[in-house]
């Protein structure tokens, strides 16, 4: 990723939402040429002067202190997301480091973990998207994107997979928050060359995707819930939580469960029962072969 002209367009987006009502400044000036705040009004807010202010939209963010930082996001009213982004921005402008490559496999204990999870559709991915484990009831849940070809990717799903507008009830409220994902994620890992190599992908063949990367948006995946038509058991609402595995940095684990007593519970243990049938037949076969 180009840090610099990651940093500069995200100021930039950044000041452009805020008008001067919302700062709390009077809009003196008559006609304004800049959607939002202008520089010298970001500066002021920020207590630096314009100068240092330009420099940083400049995307110059080595060596810039942490109390500086607070003082842009706080101009510029950032939430949670987006001044961990704006760190993240200028940690990677200060090293050289490049940083481990993203694991590709979890550890046995962590499938075990996962094995273990009865009624709970879960998996665990880095930051590139890519599935690196799940169990039976969340391979069951995320069956259309297991089915891809090559390393199952949840980004790659849902931009160029058509089946993903069905799959995702709410497809415009996913796809907006994977592409704010991915953003996020290449903040932390700036020089992770298999995620450069997958935007790049997305932005060459989605027009879709490209318009949401430029708009430089960043969300913490944390907790919420999420629609799906299920090819096997229909409509499902469910909630999710995600926990970082902090013994292997950039891995997180996934869990989605269904409200007790509505009909997305019923369905989801529809899909479970399948799950486990499944599995277990996958054991018989496995069996029968070995005594062969």
């Amino acid at each position: 990723m180009d840090v610099k002209k990651d940093a500069a367009e995200f100021l930039r987006t950044r000041r452009a939402r805020i008008t001067p009502e919302r700062a709390g400044l009077p809009a003196w000036g008559g006609a304004r040429r800049v959607p939002g705040l202008r520089r010298e009004e970001v500066a002021l807010l920020a207590g630096v002067s314009a100068e240092y202010y330009v420099r940083l939209e400049r995307g110059n963010l080595a060596g810039v202190s942490e109390s500086v930082l607070e003082a842009v996001a706080n101009a510029l009213q950032l939430d949670e997301a987006e001044r961990s982004h704006l760190f993240d921005l200028a940690r990677a402008a200060s090293t050289r480091h490049r940083g481990a490559e993203p694991r590709r496999a979890v550890r046995s204990a962590v499938q075990w973990l996962l094995d273990g999870m009865s009624g709970t559709a879960a998996y665990v991915r880095n930051p590139r998207t890519d599935l690196l484990a799940a169990n039976a009831l969340g391979r069951a849940l995320y069956a259309p994107v297991f089915e891809m070809a090559g390393r199952p990717n949840v980004a790659r799903f849902v931009f160029l997979d058509p089946r993903a507008h069905e799959f995702f009830a709410e497809w415009d409220r996913v796809a907006r928050e994977a592409a704010a994902l991915l953003r996020t994620m290449a903040g932390e890992n700036p020089f992770d060359a298999g995620l450069t190599r997958l935007v790049g992908e997305l932005s060459t063949r989605s027009d879709h995707f490209r318009t949401l990367w430029a708009a430089h948006d960043v969300r913490l995946h944390r907790t919420g819930t999420k629609r799906f038509h299920h090819p096997l058991v229909g409509d499902l609402t469910l909630a999710y939580e995600g926990m970082d595995l902090t013994a292997d940095p950039g891995l997180r684990l996934n869990a989605y469960v269904a409200e007790p007593g509505t009909s997305s519970a019923d369905a989801f243990a529809l899909l479970a029962s399948w799950a486990a049938t499944r599995a277990d037949g996958v054991r018989a076969e496995l069996t029968a072969v070995e005594r062969d």
